[in-house]
């Protein structure tokens, strides 16, 4: 599936924010542009900043019925995308929520769909299962599932559109229903048998030494951030976390770096640049997966 041409529109539940744009844009070989919360474009720089990343505003009526008519702009933008056989993101349930639960479809991706086949366009549609096996949990293991095609051919040439709109999110139900994990949030029993893998035990003895290096140093930063955003950034927490981290520890495990070679005056100082981070991502490999 992450070798899949366009013109492609991929219908994905949306449990963790921008995240979930994220982790499904770095996967396939091609890119793909995704549809995101209008009101996160306020202001002409950081709109041209989230467009820059191939996002493109969608506007629901709770941002203002007045910015619903930017969403007719954003759907000839996708009409010109799928024509160049481009790669499309939806999230289907319209807002982002923590939860191991799929939520009533809008009719967004219907329509969108609806739009290209009537301009003859080969568009196929790709139903994707988001699963993460923790919200706020840093380091976790996220599954990816893929259902089936659906295209124009599952529908009659000559149906209305509002019983094509009904048969439309039915079709794409039925799959979600079946690549959407549901989980209780205090079922994690449960949880464990979804999204627990298995690491070798020889594994966990090679990496257990740099893995304590890498959580030493490493709990420092991600305790400033959790302190600052853990009560105001909600549903959010995850994504807003790891985009932090993504930026800010470089730049953190560089400055140690310099810290110690001034202390010592050692070049070798500068091979934490490697040891660090590999700690990290060893601590990654043998941690806890559920908690």
């Amino acid at each position: 599936m992450l070798q899949e041409q366009g013109p492609l529109l991929i219908a994905a539940n949306h449990p963790n924010s921008f995240l979930d744009a994220i982790i499904v844009g770095s996967l396939f070989k091609s890119p793909v542009y995704s549809l995101a919360r209008g009101d996160a474009f306020a202001g002409n720089f950081i709109a041209k900043i989230l467009r820059s990343f191939n996002m493109l505003p969608v506007y629901r009526v709770s941002e203002g019925i007045e910015n619903i008519g930017y969403n007719y702009s954003t759907f000839d933008a996708c009409r010109k995308l799928f024509a160049e056989n481009k790669i499309v993101l939806i999230f289907s349930e319209g807002r982002c929520i923590n939860e191991w639960h799929l939520r009533p479809l809008k009719k967004g991706t219907a329509r969108l769909a609806w739009n290209a086949w009537q301009n003859k366009s080969s568009l196929k549609v790709l139903p994707l299962g988001i699963n993460y096996s923790s919200f706020r949990f840093f380091g976790k293991n996220v599954f990816l599932n893929f259902g089936n095609i659906i295209s124009t051919e599952d529908f009659p040439n000559d149906i209305p559109f509002g019983k094509y709109l009904k048969e439309f999110n039915e079709k794409l139900n039925e799959q979600l229903q079946d690549l959407v994990f549901e989980i209780d949030k205090n079922d994690r029993e449960k949880a464990t048998d979804y999204f627990h893998i298995n690491q070798p035990l020889i594994k966990k003895i090679l990496l257990f030494l740099p893995a304590i290096i890498g959580l030493i140093t490493a709990v420092p930063l991600y305790f400033v951030f959790h302190l600052i955003i853990r009560k105001r950034a909600q549903d959010h927490y995850d994504s807003i976390m790891t985009g932090l981290l993504f930026f800010f520890y470089p730049l953190y495990v560089f400055a140690i770096s310099l810290v110690v070679f001034f202390l010592t005056k050692n070049f070798y100082s500068f091979l934490l640049l490697i040891i660090l981070p590999f700690g990290a991502w060893s601590y990654l490999q043998i941690k806890k997966q559920i908690r």
